[in-house]
């Protein structure tokens, strides 16, 4: 049976999800580059754009307009199962739009654990907007 949701992994995937929320806040390219998956076979679905493929994701970033500072998170779950594989979903709200977001991404462990980030990275992320309840 897998191991679901062991503390010393949530700790790890929620430790490499806030450096990517930061790093989202803060228009940290770079770093946000770092924690996605450098694979063809990484999916990124926005809010109204689709990439597929580590450059496709890069070139967007570059271009991209940075989320409203005021972007705050809540209802956020991490699951994780095993060492290696791992899936946290958020809601967001800012100060740009009425709307509510959804970010979904799974994340698995396939670099160094010794790197920045123990080793996660975002192989797939889905961001989409729904009117508020």
């Amino acid at each position: 049976m897998m191991d679901v949701n062991r503390p010393e992994i949530v700790a790890q995937v929620t430790a490499a999800f806030e450096a990517y929320e930061h790093a989202l806040v803060d228009n940290d390219v770079e770093t946000m580059n770092a924690l996605f998956w450098d694979a063809p076979e990484t999916v990124r679905y926005g809010i109204a754009e689709i990439q597929h493929g580590g450059d496709a994701i890069r070139n967007w970033r570059e271009t991209t307009v940075p989320v409203p500072r005021s972007r705050r998170l809540r209802r956020s779950v991490v699951t994780t199962f095993g060492a290696d594989y791992a899936t946290v979903s958020t809601e967001f709200t800012s100060d740009a739009t009425p709307m509510t977001g959804r970010q979904m991404q799974t994340w698995a462990r396939l670099h160094d654990a010794g790197d920045a980030f123990g080793g996660w990275t975002i192989v797939a992320a889905h961001v989409s907007l729904i009117e508020p309840a």
